[in-house]
């Protein structure tokens, strides 16, 4: 290869990544302008902070009893209350926080990681690799969600790492997608071209230049990935197979409040309307995101 062929080939990389850069400056001033994710991001912010100093906040232990304050109204002394067995719901939902972020996230990051390394090998390579891969892909949408979920609990055992296994086992496939098909638009781009030009391995070249410029629409899904995580956590906790008493989550909190609905509402709706605003903002998050990484929005 000439010298002059490595250096129109560098060249091209350098305007590639500029070219990027330059799209992230936009994307984040454009995200910034976004009223409904400002709040979003704020509320998410605070939500965090507010988990991380659950323990200064409240003076009450969540998973100790007092019966003989059970299902006491939202006061002075119980912010949102007592549940069935007498304890302070405001901690409870306070310590609650933490199983959801911390489900959410980390099920999430194993999603991203499993649909990342299926996508790229698959849209890269594409022929007999992207068929094998993508049939298994298809094999796995076709399972019912819920059918591999009370399978792998049932061999596990219901409990938060269950959990954040078993969400990142199943829910894989619509990363792998998006990341696939964009590998398969940017493969034979110039920039491309120009790294394979410059002798780079095939392995930098997918990670390095091509999955930088993929990663948008995926930056995109993943806090909807997140709100997801979170709302089937809740639900399998609220159906026994989350999080195990006496450890406090949303969703076996609003289990305990649905047995008394009928005299005590604070018990289940506390913990849901944080899950609510959880949920809410991390989509108001993700529509911000979208907007941001949509050429038509540019100004």
């Amino acid at each position: 290869m000439s010298d002059e062929a490595k250096i129109s080939a560098a060249e091209t990389r350098e305007e590639a990544s500029a070219a990027s850069m330059v799209n992230a400056r936009y994307a984040l001033r454009r995200f910034t302008r976004r009223r409904g994710a400002l709040f979003g991001l704020i509320v998410l912010l605070v939500l965090v902070l507010v988990t991380l100093f659950a323990p200064y906040l409240t003076s009450h232990n969540p998973v100790e009893p007092n019966l003989s304050n059970r299902l006491a109204a939202p006061s002075g002394e119980h912010l949102f209350g007592t549940d069935n067995l007498g304890r302070d719901l405001f901690a409870r939902t306070l310590f609650g926080a933490r199983v959801s972020l911390m489900v959410g996230p980390l099920s999430t990051a194993i999603v991203l990681v499993i649909g990342l390394l299926v996508g790229c090998v698959s849209g890269f390579y594409g022929g007999r690799v992207d068929l094998v891969l993508q049939r298994i892909v298809d094999v796995v949408m076709c399972m019912p969600a819920i059918f591999l979920i009370l399978v792998i609990i049932a061999f596990i055992g219901p409990s938060i790492s269950t959990t954040i296994l078993v969400i990142g086992l199943v829910y894989w496939t619509a990363p792998a997608r998006i990341i696939r098909a964009e590998f398969l638009s940017l493969r034979d781009r110039d920039f491309v071209e120009a790294a394979k030009a410059l002798g780079m391995r095939e392995f930098r070249i997918m990670w390095r230049h091509i999955l930088p410029n993929a990663l948008p629409p995926l930056i995109v899904q993943t806090s909807l990935f997140i709100a997801q995580a979170i709302l089937i956590e809740a639900a399998l906790s609220y159906l026994g197979l989350g999080a195990q008493p006496p450890q406090p989550s949303w969703g076996n909190i609003m289990t305990d409040g649905g047995r008394v609905l009928h005299r005590a509402w604070w018990v289940a709706t506390f913990p849901g309307i944080a899950l609510f605003l959880t949920v809410l903002s991390l989509n108001l998050v993700g529509d911000g995101l979208r907007d941001a990484f949509d050429p038509k929005q540019k100004r």
